[in-house]
């Protein structure tokens, strides 16, 4: 199998997921957007988009991002398989047909996450996890999918379309450096919040059991894509 990840800046990258996709022996690519690189004619078995501190109406700051948007349409309806993370969950859900707004709060921590529907790319995770959360943004369920996790400061924590797209707010790819890097590059927005954490706590989380959840979904991805 063969992942393609979109990268929106230099200190979010794949993390855990390159980690699986090396242990699993599957190829995997890097488009970094923000240095400029083309995107591919031909999407891969599957694409994967990552997070970013911008939002997905900053075009003007980040042109690239009109051209990520019009690949991932094609992407979705092509048929093709997609996993969006955090802004890469908030950019699917717009091509989809699902507006991105201002979360009522900005969610940054570790918080319990629920799930709430039964989906193929979600089988084996538990109803009920603890994941890491660093956004002030959210996606309404696009039109067709199925609204499958909340969090309490966060309603829409993930959706699911077609079985073959899954778009999740939370970071179950942290790992302990990318963690520090976000802590690095992004410290200023840990400040007096009701569901913002100091960075001490943000590096005490469990990212071995995230990552663990994050293998199974990508696990039931490389089952669905054969």
């Amino acid at each position: 199998m063969r992942l393609h990840v979109l990268q929106h800046v230099p200190f979010e990258d794949a993390a855990y997921i390159a980690d699986w996709a090396a242990t699993r022996g599957h190829a995997l690519v890097v488009t970094h957007l923000y240095r400029g690189d083309a995107l591919p004619d031909a999407a891969a078995n599957l694409t994967v988009v990552m997070g970013g501190p911008m939002g997905i109406y900053d075009e003007d700051a980040h042109p690239w991002l009109r051209a990520e948007k019009a690949f991932l349409a094609r992407v979705v309806a092509g048929g093709g398989y997609a996993l969006g993370i955090c802004l890469g969950a908030q950019l699917l859900a717009d091509v989809l047909g699902g507006p991105v707004t201002r979360n009522p709060v900005k969610e940054i921590g570790w918080f319990p996450v629920t799930r709430l529907a039964e989906s193929l790319l979600l089988a084996g995770l538990p109803d009920a996890f603890s994941a890491f959360h660093w956004h002030g943004d959210t996606f309404a369920i696009p039109p067709g999918a199925v609204h499958a996790a909340a969090s309490a400061a966060c309603l829409n924590q993930a959706f699911v379309y077609a079985d073959r797209v899954l778009g999740l707010q939370c970071h179950l790819e942290s790992t302990p450096v990318s963690i520090d890097r976000l802590i690095a590059h992004c410290g200023e927005e840990l400040i007096d919040g009701p569901y913002i954490k100091p960075a001490l706590t943000l590096r005490a989380g469990d990212t071995g059991t995230s990552n663990r959840l994050m293998r199974t979904v990508l696990d039931n991805f490389a089952q669905r894509i054969g």
